[in-house]
């Protein structure tokens, strides 16, 4: 049976963590040998805990009553403060950072099922904490010793929260068009000027101080992204005892109001516009982190890091919508099967029954499970290639972990933002017209989803980077080894009854490749890219379906419901699923021009 928690299975994360990916063995790495199973175990017990009794209880409360802006600041419901100081007073904060920050250099891999809990209980809320511990990790990696000991130290402790400062009105995703100034001063800062939007935590009271990261460009720099530095600037300076000065000229010019993740506050930002003038001099101060110039470079840290996280978001939104479904289907009676409709038929009363026992209704609830299991196998898949980049023994283990994370990004990001949302979608029909109304969660599940498609590079966005750089990249390696990683689970196949699923798979990769080199072969970057959003789709199912013949194969033996339940949804998603892919390489192999010709005037 799954968990009885409706916010995620416990069950299936024990499963993916120590039946599948055996998390325990990174144990013997010197980073992890304070820690064991039972130290893994407790800190998710922990993390479900404080999530059920912290953070759900008051995601509805926060979605009805978004973040306000009164004279100048915002105004939250006090729950989510309550709940991120129980989560920083946990050291949740630091489990994975380093212990001379007092993390607990847990695993990025448990890590990433901890966090889960928080963002499917309450996703507007555990945003705070997710781009904060983004903001720490890039300062760990590009700033210099003073920066790490001024702002990660606070960062960690959840005394100062962080964000990433990027998009701006009037250029959105393209940060080759930002216009955001910084001019070098003579003590070694640096003066910003500019506005920034779509900032999710760029203001609030919940924290002491809030630390941007922020892009911008050094005049007389190298034009588009390669003009582009990245630059701390807190909401208030810090003095060199690392008490807090004088307030920097960071003003919240607006709030954005969303259709879903209404817990978080989502700002637009003024730097330097003569508010606040530190100093007595105009400009936000600025501090540059690592060269001028490489800011795109250094953000991409965190960037790379929230587009999994995001990932992960919208796969757990997904689950906490299955999980309410399935629960909603096991105790609501309605109608009978055809058997009992033929004996009502010849006046023999039949008991209406729940509706799980129709079968469209098992239908949708294996799609769901499907999506959503798929979809989380993938992030942890995913953070344990981290794991394995930064801490495996050998060189070849380090540098072939990389090369598979940065060919499975992409994919991480945007496949469960557009199955993620299906699996919420589905959930909203389970419930029928009760799941149109705000009656029950899964409206509010659909709605904050919604966004995930388009958050940290939309789905478009992150089509390009798959076919257009990571395919391509050092000749073709990325997607080779994607291949040889697949192939090595369907040799493992052999002689089992996932056989047929692993043929499936070998000749989808086949097509994979027959199909990129097509593609590549064109000799029209235009032609080549027209249909990218096909062939992110087909990638992506292509892998959620070669983690579903792992997820078969760790489960071969095991004969409870849950194993069957893994088993069922595993021959769903070859059955139903895998399918699909035919037909898109159909279509990329045919180097269609329909949407490249289509004209302005024709739509």
């Amino acid at each position: 049976m799954p968990s009885s928690s409706l916010i995620l299975s416990r069950r299936d994360l024990d499963f993916l963590l120590n039946e599948w990916l055996d998390v325990e063995s990174l144990t013997k790495r010197a980073r992890f040998t304070e820690h064991s199973r039972e130290t893994f175990d407790a800190v998710l017990d922990l993390a479900e805990q404080i999530a059920t009794e912290h953070f759900a209880p008051h995601n509805r409360t926060a979605d009805e009553n978004e973040p306000r802006m009164v004279d100048g600041k915002v105004q939250l419901i006090p729950e989510v403060a309550k709940a991120l100081e129980v989560f920083a007073e946990a050291g949740l904060m630091a489990g994975e950072f380093d212990e001379e920050f007092g993390g607990m250099q847990l695993p990025h891999v448990v890590g990433q099922a901890v966090f889960a809990w928080f963002k499917a209980a309450n996703v507007g809320t555990s945003a705070y904490p997710f781009l904060t511990m983004g903001n720490a990790r890039l300062l760990l990696a590009h700033g210099s010793r003073e920066q790490i000991d001024t702002y990660v130290a606070p960062e960690v402790e959840g005394r100062w929260f962080g964000t990433m400062a990027l998009s701006e009105p009037q250029a959105g995703s393209s940060l080759a068009d930002i216009t955001t100034k910084a001019v070098p001063q003579d003590d070694g800062t640096y003066r910003l000027s500019g506005n920034k939007m779509w900032i999710s935590g760029g203001d609030h009271e919940l924290t002491e101080n809030i630390v941007h990261l922020v892009l911008a460009k050094i005049p007389g720099g190298p034009p588009g992204v390669k003009g582009i530095s990245l630059f701390i600037v807190p909401k208030f300076l810090v003095n060199d005892d690392g008490s807090l000065g004088e307030r920097n000229d960071v003003v919240l010019a607006g709030l954005n109001h969303k259709m879903g993740y209404r817990g978080t506050t989502n700002t637009l930002l003024n730097f330097g516009e003569g508010v606040h003038t530190p100093g007595g001099k105009a400009g936000a101060v600025g501090y540059l982190v690592g060269e001028q110039h490489r800011g795109l470079t250094y953000m991409f840290h965190m960037m790379n890091e929230a587009r999994i996280g995001v990932g992960m978001g919208a796969t757990v939104l997904g689950y906490t919508g299955y999980l309410h479904a399935l629960e909603y289907a096991r105790t609501r009676t309605q109608g009978r099967p055809p058997a009992g409709k033929a004996a009502a038929s010849k006046n023999v009363p039949t008991p209406m029954v729940p509706i799980v026992e129709h079968t469209d209704v098992r239908r949708m609830l294996l799609a769901a499970k499907s999506y959503a299991e798929g979809g989380l196998a993938l992030g942890l898949y995913c953070a344990r290639l981290v794991d394995d980049e930064q801490t495996a023994e050998a060189s070849e283990d380090r540098a072939r972990a990389h090369l598979l994370l940065e060919m499975l990004t992409p994919i991480a990001k945007a496949w469960p933002s557009q199955w993620g949302l299906a699996a919420n979608d589905l959930a909203i029909q389970v419930h029928g017209g009760y799941g149109y109304t705000r009656d029950y969660p899964v409206e509010q599940f659909y709605r904050d989803n919604r966004l995930n498609p388009i958050h940290e590079g939309t789905q478009g966005i992150q089509s390009l980077d798959l076919l257009g750089r990571k395919v391509a990249m050092k000749g073709g390696a990325g997607l080779a080894l994607l291949g040889e990683t697949i192939a090595a689970t369907t040799a493992r196949a052999a002689g089992t009854q996932w056989a047929g699923f692993a043929a499936d798979l070998d000749a989808a990769v086949a097509r994979l490749g027959s199909v990129t080199a097509t593609l590549w072969g064109a000799g029209d970057p235009d032609v080549t890219l027209a249909n990218s959003h096909v062939y992110l789709e087909a990638t992506g199912h292509l892998v959620v379906g070669w983690l579903w013949l792992e997820q078969a194969l760790a489960a071969e033996s095991g004969t409870s419901d849950f194993h069957e339940g893994k088993r069922a949804a595993a021959r769903y998603f070859w059955r139903w699923e895998l399918p699909r892919t035919r037909a898109q390489f159909d279509l990329l192999e045919s180097l269609d021009r329909t949407v490249l010709d289509t004209q302005d005037a024709w739509l």
